[in-house]
């Protein structure tokens, strides 16, 4: 993989395929559980129109016309007030180690920003390390209890971050 290659956009319809399997595929090397988790989203399998509204986009992370990672920002569920979640960041092996995780969250925030969200908050699991590092080390902080209802009630960890 070379940094020349990888490019950080915008999802289209003909990725939705490619994102789902991804997704599919960490978390089940995560050990993650199907039930209660990004796994049983019915959103997975339609990406691009579940981020078609306002306020809300989903980005890929495209090595030589592969889709190897994403992320999504979209107003936090169940709740009231402005704060987006991050949604849906996932990588595959070959995209970790290498600063994307780190990019991927600064287009999020970013773009989060534009949208008017003043916090940004997320669900992980615990056994997650790695992500959980990048995530406090870009300003989460954690919670003691979730906000809004994400339907995730397998994750157990929360965390919140200003804009």
């Amino acid at each position: 993989m070379s940094k020349a290659a990888i490019l950080i956009r915008e999802i289209k319809t003909e990725d939705d395929a490619q994102v789902a399997k991804v997704i599919r595929a960490v978390l089940v090397e995560m050990g993650v559980p199907k039930v209660g988790t990004a796994y049983a989203d019915k959103a997975l399998d339609e990406m691009t129109a579940t981020y078609n509204k306002n306020n809300a986009t989903y980005f890929v992370i495209e090595d030589h016309g592969e889709i190897i990672g994403g992320a999504g920002i979209a107003q936090l569920e169940n709740f009231e007030g402005p704060i987006c979640e991050l949604q849906k960041m996932y990588f595959l092996p070959e995209a970790r180690g290498k600063g994307l995780g780190a990019k991927m969250m600064e287009v999020c925030l970013k773009k989060a920003k534009s949208f008017g969200f003043e916090k940004c908050y997320l669900e992980t699991l615990p056994y997650m390390k790695d992500a959980t590092k990048l995530y406090a080390k870009s300003g989460f902080e954690p919670l003691e209890g979730p906000l809004g209802d994400t339907g995730h009630y397998s994750c157990n960890v929360w965390m919140l971050k200003s804009l």
